[in-house]
């Protein structure tokens, strides 16, 4: 199965006579325009994603800053968008797909099998030379899809500890904030104890696509992951963390992800907290 779909692969599906849905995830941490972004010019039939309202339930304590969304109000969301059965999808954003990753993720754990990502993101399609439309176009024909959780492995607090000891827990976020040297929006500065650090931007080559498979490989072999691993990830709130394990499984690799990531962890004084460098 996929995780990727070239920018020249896309365009001939849209020439084709069974395009694909494309939902266009425009969100960037402390950037709320995404929606104006999408209309100053988006992928000619692109629907605009909105990641805070239609792929994460409302922000608490418990559940971290970015929820998993309810699966019903995840299915009308996806029939809003137009996603039919058996109709594949490509997601992007213009961040090298470390937002989009999350609606990729959510799909791929509802049960859409066909749902990839545009590999190199908007970038990649402009500097194809490839056209853009500006504007908020009419929504799409209601689709039929019909989602049902549980394709994906997740782990919670606990589970994260637990791998954290046992298995391998990666934390996706930058190196700073693994560090404990800045923490610009949750309660704690620091990493999980026991989790490795694995910056999600490592997973780019320069133009903002995925490296290579075997490159990806050995990332994460350096990184403590071995055949038939136990595997888990976070980020700051379970969104770039999703792009992680994105990575993993072009490596070769299943992971969990831990939805509430640091920003439930740091939430809950009862949970350690360890600064520095090392696990």
């Amino acid at each position: 199965m996929s995780v990727t779909t070239t920018v020249s692969e896309l365009r001939d599906l849209l020439d084709s006579d069974h395009p694909p849905v494309v939902l266009d995830v425009r969100w960037a941490l402390g950037d709320p325009h995404g929606r104006d972004h999408y209309a100053e010019g988006h992928i000619p039939g692109a629907v605009y994603v909105d990641l805070d309202s239609e792929l994460a339930a409302p922000p608490s304590p418990e559940g971290g800053r970015h929820p998993l969304p309810p699966i019903d109000v995840l299915q009308a969301a996806a029939r809003r968008w137009g996603i039919r059965s058996g109709r594949p999808v490509v997601v992007h954003d213009d961040l090298g797909n470390t937002a989009a990753a999350r609606a990729w993720w959510l799909l791929r754990n509802a049960g859409v099998s066909r749902v990839t990502l545009l590999d190199g993101a908007l970038g990649a399609w402009r500097a194809a030379g490839l056209p853009l439309e500006s504007g908020i176009p009419a929504e799409p024909e209601p689709g039929d899809v019909l989602l049902e959780p549980g394709g994906l492995p997740v782990t919670d607090a606990d589970g994260a500890a637990e791998l954290a000891a046992t298995g391998l827990l990666l934390d996706a976020r930058a190196a700073e904030r693994y560090r404990g040297e800045v923490e610009p929006v949750d309660p704690r500065a620091g990493h999980i104890p026991g989790a490795v650090s694995a910056p999600t931007g490592e997973n780019l080559a320069a133009d903002g696509t995925f490296l290579p498979a075997d490159e990806l490989r050995k990332r994460f072999e350096e990184k403590g992951a071995v055949p038939a691993a136990r595997i888990g990830v976070y980020c700051g709130s379970g969104v770039t963390a999703a792009h992680q394990i994105a990575a993993l499984e072009i490596a070769g690799f299943e992971a969990a992800l831990f939805p509430g990531s640091w920003s439930a962890w740091s939430a809950d004084p009862s949970r350690p907290a360890v600064k520095g460098d090392q696990p």
